[in-house]
């Protein structure tokens, strides 16, 4: 989502050369007769730079959304999840001392896997291409996960008879889709992004990435839409059995539909085939003829000079994630030179990084942790504290009902939630000029914090529901403003370094991005780890609001002393 506002100079130019055609006919016959003497070491390393950097034909308005549908789907799945997750275990029996473990598996995995399964998919030689058979896999798995997660408890009752044994396979059943739902949902970001990239010039990006944004509100804003509806005593509740199914019906269909339309949305260009003669336009000439100078993660080579009154064939972009994308997708490039991604060399990539870098990822690790205290039981909050219901009692009884309409009328607030988030995004651009990034920073944290604090102190129905706008403002924050002050941050070092006369390349961008993605799931491992334990210890669900005010409020504090300011 672009926060800072876009001028003419950040819009693309049309690229022009003095005389056309000579000048790319003479560097490419030149680049070919360079490399004809070591084609075979060329095509193992790189499997044809032109595939890397060749700029893709511009790409309709219809062909992005279509693109970005799939992130439709899966929000909506998600908020399937965050909704139902913590009521759907309870009622199978898990103990509340155990019931936030479920979040803590995933993330675990993630955080050691996902460097890996990221680079393994750079190196995919599929006919279908690099990205779409690791998206369509992860979204099989997503699909049997939401599955089991909704309809493990009906299954169960439905095979095993004896009482303590179905209690059993149940909470395993669940927690198996669960953890499973949520494993694939969370790696499956990077694949779609990285196949965004790989199929869109630099100014499509920046579309794509907006209409992702956006259809990911809305996704968010439908899923707790559908959560809230009382489905159990409608025609299809009757039809399919339960409310949870008519859920899954929902979902399934949801997911399935946009995940197909996603995976034929862009045709993509399998590893290695190069592309013809014809398609060698001169912008992306001009990136092949670049594609030896040095890239972030590479050795350093031999550099190719153009002429002084060829401009740069790629203007900056004022965007953050645009200007984020651009280093990422170039430090995605299947070379030779360059290190494959590990866990190992993230951790060793974030212990050296510069200072504020690091400040960076230690407030962003507050505030996820702030976030996901709230967001993940927030449901459970309301069934159990403002609506005073019971989700151990009978399913038949009256206090279980009571717990369900709590649910229902806490979906309700997510779904506010989601709406306010779209509409902040949108009032941070006009803040800006008035408060800058670290203003804007520390206000979403100390709003959230604030907040929350007063869910806690007063929970009732209509209080709740109108602070649920503040989770809107923190998860707006969360998503724009940290990319922005790594935008920042390296356009300063930019200029630094064309003060000192140092041409080498800035960090890499790429790399600071996947440090905050790690400390969204060490805030999830933190959350699953801790917050079970507290609410057992405490004898109240109400912990979950206050310690997410805790660490909100925290996390102001340490962006006021030691969050770098930028201009």
């Amino acid at each position: 989502m672009t926060l800072l506002s876009e001028d003419q100079s950040s819009r693309p130019q049309p690229c022009r050369l003095p005389e056309p055609g000579k000048h790319i006919r003479n560097s490419l016959h030149q680049f070919s007769t360079d490399y004809s003497g070591s084609k075979e070491e060329y095509m193992t390393s790189g499997e044809s730079v032109v595939d890397q950097n060749m700029e893709p034909p511009k790409r309709s308005r219809g062909r992005l959304i279509l693109h970005g549908m799939v992130m439709f789907g899966r929000e909506f799945c998600y908020a399937v999840e965050a909704a139902f997750v913590t009521p759907v275990l309870l009622s199978v029996g898990l103990p509340r001392s155990l019931y936030s473990l479920v979040w803590l598996i995933s993330p675990i995995l993630g955080f050691l896997l996902q460097p890996i399964i990221g680079s393994a998919s750079d190196y995919c030689r599929s006919p279908w291409g690099r990205r779409r058979p690791y998206i369509l896999a992860l979204g099989i798995f997503m699909l049997l996960g939401i599955t089991l997660f909704l309809n493990g408890d009906a299954v169960i009752s439905a095979i095993v008879t004896d009482k303590s044994l179905k209690s059993v396979w149940a909470i395993v059943v669940v927690m198996f889709g669960v953890v499973l739902f949520d494993f694939a949902a969370d790696f499956i970001d990077g694949p779609i992004k990285a196949y965004l990239f790989d199929v869109c010039s630099y100014h499509d990006k920046e579309r794509g990435l907006h209409y992702h944004a956006l259809l990911t509100g809305l996704g968010g804003a439908f899923g707790y839409l559908v959560g809230a509806m009382d489905w159990g005593h409608s025609v299809i509740g009757k039809l399919l059995g339960s409310e949870y199914q008519v859920i899954y019906f929902f979902s399934a269909m949801t997911w399935a539909i946009f995940l197909t339309v996603h995976l034929f949305s862009i045709p993509e260009q399998p590893l290695g085939k190069a592309p013809s003669d014809s398609d060698l336009t001169p912008q992306s000439a001009l990136r092949l003829l670049g594609s030896h100078s040095n890239v972030y993660g590479s050795l350093a080579k031999e550099p190719i000079s153009l002429p002084s009154s060829v401009p740069d064939p790629r203007p900056r972009s004022f965007s953050a994630l645009g200007e984020a994308n651009a280093v990422t997708s170039s430090a995605k490039q299947p070379n030779k030179a360059q290190k494959k991604m590990t866990f190992r060399s993230l951790m060793k990539a974030i212990i050296n990084m510069p200072q504020h870098y690091r400040y960076l990822c230690v407030s962003h690790l507050l505030g996820w942790t702030a976030f996901l205290c709230n967001m993940l039981f927030f449901t459970d909050f309301m069934g159990q504290i403002v609506y005073k219901g019971n989700p151990y009692a009978d399913h038949n009884s009256a206090a279980y009902a009571t717990y369900e309409r709590g649910v229902e009328i806490g979906c309700w607030g997510l779904c506010i939630n989601a709406v306010s988030s779209a509409l902040y995004s949108y009032v941070q651009r006009f803040l800006l000029q008035y408060i800058g990034l670290k203003g804007l920073y520390f206000m979403g944290y100390l709003v959230f914090g604030l907040g929350t604090s007063l869910i806690g102190l007063f929970p009732n129905i209509i209080a709740t529901l109108v602070l649920c706008s503040v989770f809107g403002v923190m998860s707006s924050t969360l998503y724009t403003i940290p990319f922005n002050l790594i935008a920042e941050y390296q356009r300063e070092e930019e200029e630094q370094m064309k003060l000192r006369g140092n041409y080498e390349g800035p960090r890499g961008t790429g790399v600071d991005c996947a440090a905050l993605t790690c400390m969204v799931q060490l805030a999830q491992i933190i959350v699953g780890a801790g917050l079970g334990a507290l609410v057992n210890m405490a004898g109240s669900v109400i912990v979950v609001v206050v310690s997410a005010s805790t660490m909100s409020l925290l996390g102001c504090i340490f962006i006021a002393l030691f969050i770098k300011y930028v201009d």
